[in-house]
């Protein structure tokens, strides 16, 4: 089988909602860029629009350098449902999602100078009335959904308006974002059949070990093999290890959240990439491929 690759890097700030700084995204995104070139693969850089706004330069290098500019929400806010409990994190309300959605894409899309048609949940934490505002948005493809949370989507889907995790008619391609579905999950929500951060806390050798069971597991069941990962622009440059001090506290990532970032996380990629191309594997851009399934 050939397997076709999405990546997508949620541009936001460092270690997601933890931070408030953006070092990742001005010092990891040129890094980041470098090992896309020297290997010709395109990606989908998905923007919160404070990040675009705050950023405007890296947004402009991105899409300079041949990649997809997409939404990633306005502040790196849940936009869906609550999957697992996280203290002080707390979804917007449904009546919320379209108006909110609206000003982020409007904001990237003007620093961009173009239409963006591509949206990922933080978390990937989303909702049917999350899809439905992103439906009227007019976007073409949303890398939300967790398959190894709800696990019955295991390819790229038309959603539904009243239940997005459901096949539907609309408009919109959903596209599961990669999980080893071969593996027996020990932990209540599936969060062990998650490929994130493996490639760089494990190495690329070890996330290809669950990339080739996928493979064979989707040979099995006759489905094609799309493979959706998320990755962000801080795991390509060093972040602090230990106590993060800010504002009126402090936060204490857990080890493997921070671990091997920056040059380790570069090397890994590379390598990714090329057994990933030992495979025959076809990289595209989330709105071309969704192009190709329209078409």
């Amino acid at each position: 089988m050939q397997p076709k690759i999405i990546f997508g890097f949620d541009m936001e700030t460092d270690i997601g909602s933890w931070t408030p700084f953006y070092e990742g995204l001005a010092h990891g995104t040129p890094r980041l860029l470098e090992v896309l070139a020297s290997q010709d693969v395109r990606a989908t850089f998905l923007f919160t629009g404070d990040a675009a706004r705050t950023q405007p330069e890296i947004v402009k290098m991105a899409d300079s350098a041949g990649h997809e500019v997409g939404c990633h929400s306005l502040y790196h806010e849940t936009m869906g449902d609550e999957l697992f409990p996280i203290p002080g994190v707390k979804p917007l309300l449904p009546e919320e999602c379209y108006r909110r959605l609206e000003i982020a894409t409007q904001i990237v899309e003007d620093i961009l100078g173009a239409k963006v048609t591509s949206f990922r949940a933080p978390r990937l934490w989303g909702s049917t009335a999350m899809v439905n505002a992103l439906e009227d948005l007019h976007y073409a493809a949303d890398l939300s959904y967790p398959m190894y949370y709800y696990r019955d989507r295991l390819a790229p889907y038309h959603p539904s308006r009243t239940d997005w995790t459901a096949e539907g008619d609309m408009r919109i391609l959903e596209f599961p974002n990669f999980a080893d579905m071969t593996l027996e999950s020990q932990d209540p929500y599936g969060r062990d059949r998650d490929q994130w951060p493996l490639f760089r806390t494990e190495g690329a050798e070890a996330l290809m070990g669950h990339i080739d069971k996928m493979l064979g597991f989707y040979e099995r069941k006759g489905l094609p093999a799309v493979f959706c990962f998320y990755m962000h622009p801080w795991e390509f440059h060093e972040m602090p290890q230990g106590v993060i001090r800010y504002g009126e506290g402090a936060v204490v990532p857990d080890p493997f959240i921070v671990k091997n970032c920056g040059g380790v996380a570069l090397k890994e990629l590379d390598r990714l990439i090329s057994l990933l191309k030992e495979r025959g594997a076809e990289f595209s851009t989330a709105r071309d491929l969704a192009r190709q399934y329209q078409a």
